[in-house]
């Protein structure tokens, strides 16, 4: 997900007039030396009178509570104005915060055309949507799809999802799945950014307990405001492939040298990323050290996973250990 810039921005600078702009571009000036107050007053006045970067841009700091009182409701407000006049980066808001304030029936429209158009959230919510049967009718081909696609952008949250959906769905729906994330990953209208996307939501944590379970909603914060020209986001920490230095661990016993079971530490799109991750956690985390790595190939993505282990038991055991440092990790049948 791409949150600098607009679609059409030609046609819209052709119609708005020179302090119009020069108000957006100065109050994102004010945002990235951190004066935010100077930020909010250059951009509502624009926003009023109905400009879609300033309405974007105020909704942002209505959500990230910077300048401004966090108030999810008048985020919403002003990502609906923007979203109206064809701000694309308002309407992926829009959708998602109307998600998250409970109203996910009205949501679901927008996050189904977000989704189409790549941005990898939105798969993420309607992935699980399709798989539970939630507000929509079940397509586990197509929350398989969506989720290796919302994976593949770096949501930690969609990898750990991801290794859940494969121990429920049949393996012939799961590798249709994949197919269908390949022409998916064709059509999408832009390319994502895997480091902004993954911002957008929280720690990862299981999204499914089994077919009909619930999902958490999309959350906090969102990256920083669009302006014209186009200027990154303030510098915020990316959701890396591996964790924080992690606290001593306990020793876990060791695993058996054959068995059925494996820990599945991640999925990724690219395999160098897995690789780096196995470095980090086999020097960091006790009991990793005796086991063999595996990268699994499942269409572009790669899994992660270590082992064997003769039981499931086992494999739990180690991944306890794995969570400890911060790394989701799942038992998962070789």
């Amino acid at each position: 997900m791409r949150l600098v810039g607009m679609m059409g921005l030609g046609l819209a600078l052709a119609s708005l007039t020179a302090p119009a702009l020069a108000d957006v571009k100065a109050g994102v000036d004010a945002w990235q030396r951190g004066d935010y107050a100077a930020a909010i007053k250059e951009w509502r006045p624009a926003a009023i009178a109905g400009d879609p970067d300033a309405q974007f841009n105020l909704a942002q700091a209505y959500k990230l509570g910077r300048g401004l009182p966090v108030d999810l409701k008048q985020a919403e407000s002003w990502y609906q104005k923007a979203a109206a006049q064809g701000h694309i980066q308002a309407a992926d808001n829009y959708g998602l915060i109307l998600f998250q304030n409970g109203n996910r029936k009205e949501a679901l429209p927008w996050i189904q055309k977000s989704a189409d158009r790549g941005e990898p959230r939105a798969q993420y919510v309607l992935g699980t949507a399709l798989f539970n049967g939630d507000l929509t009718e079940k397509d586990w081909i197509r929350a398989y799809a969506l989720m290796t696609r919302a994976s593949s952008a770096g949501l930690p949250q969609a990898s750990t999802t991801l290794a859940q959906m494969d121990q429920y769905i049949p393996l012939d729906q799961r590798q249709k799945g994949t197919a269908l994330a390949r022409d998916l990953e064709l059509k999408a209208a832009r390319p994502q950014s895997a480091a902004i996307a993954a911002a957008e939501l929280p720690p990862s944590q299981p999204a499914m307990k089994g077919p009909g379970t619930s999902y958490p909603p999309p959350g906090q914060p969102a990256p920083a405001p669009v302006t014209r020209p186009a200027a990154p986001p303030p510098a915020r920490t990316q959701a890396a492939a591996t964790p924080a230095a992690p606290k001593p661990m306990a020793t876990v016993a060791t695993p058996a040298r054959s068995g059925p079971w494996r820990i599945q530490l991640g999925a990724f799109s690219e395999p160098g990323r897995a690789k780096a991750l196995w470095s980090s956690l086999e020097r960091n985390v006790s009991g990793l050290g005796g086991l063999q790595p595996f990268m699994v190939k499942a269409g572009a993505i790669t899994k992660l996973q270590a082992g064997p282990f003769q039981t499931k038991a086992q494999a739990e055991s180690q991944c306890a250990a794995v969570k400890r440092s911060g790394q989701a990790c799942l038992a998962v049948k070789a």
